[in-house]
């Protein structure tokens, strides 16, 4: 994957062009082309990239900074983080040379009001997770045109068809690793020597929240080890449509 230059990168005066068409454009394209092209549809003004700094998210940042390390980085800190992987987005901002990486906290409000004991978790996890990723997500990509991030068709269940660019309300959202697969990301991970996640080592596949995520058996689906034994696979921010 080749740098662009972030200078060639102007955002477009004319109107966007629709998810449609520029997921027709970009189905064969690599990573670098279209974060490169979302730059170029909306200007790094109105462009964001989502990352969760888990076990992948070292491949798609690096990506991004080679385009241009000065995108908008969103990284939710919802509370219930392991201290692993807050150190993870201290060790990829300084190895990566990002510029704008913005943790977003949920509203004390809300969870004063909504999990005043801190145990929705358990009770109600698609709503701790509405309070402390969902809503807070949607307020932080207010701001915006488009977003990226970085889910893989490999990773199955409803990430086997998504498309590189959808329609997300009112934003267009790219994903730039629709295509990738595990063998490209470990050379990504490999030839640019990105640091690991601290907790990749001892069987986490996936990592979010600390009570909701588990290690991964060798054979299972990697993402198993998340909302283990829950028929919940996603936490809302990929089935949201902003507005």
């Amino acid at each position: 994957m080749n740098a662009i230059a972030p200078q060639a990168i102007s955002a477009s005066a004319s109107p966007l062009p629709s998810a449609v068409e520029l997921d027709r454009a970009l189905r064969e394209a690599s990573p670098a082309e279209i974060i490169a092209a979302a730059l170029k549809a909306v200007g790094r003004e109105k462009l964001a990239l989502v990352s969760s700094f888990g076990t992948e998210s070292a491949t798609l940042l690096k990506v991004m900074a080679d385009v241009d390390p000065a995108i908008p980085v969103i990284f939710l800190d919802t509370g219930w983080l392991f201290e692993e992987t807050l150190a993870y987005r201290d060790t990829l901002i300084e190895t990566l040379g990002l510029k704008d990486v913005r943790s977003i906290k949920p509203a004390e409000e809300t969870l004063t009001r909504e999990d005043p004991d801190r145990e929705l978790w358990f009770s109600d996890p698609d709503a701790c997770c509405r309070i402390r990723k969902v809503e807070p997500l949607a307020r932080a990509l207010g701001p915006f045109e488009a977003w990226l991030n970085g889910r893989k068709r490999f990773q199955g269940n409803a990430r086997a068809d998504i498309p590189v660019v959808e329609d997300d309300g009112a934003r267009l959202k790219f994903n730039p690793f629709a295509n990738v697969s595990r063998e490209e990301l470990e050379a990504i991970f490999v030839r640019s020597k990105l640091p690991r996640h601290p907790l990749a080592a001892s069987g986490f596949r996936s990592v979010g929240c600390m009570p909701c995520t588990s290690r991964t058996a060798e054979g299972e689906d990697e993402r198993a080890g998340r909302w283990r034994g829950r028929a919940k696979t996603e936490c809302g921010i990929h089935t949201m449509r902003t507005s």
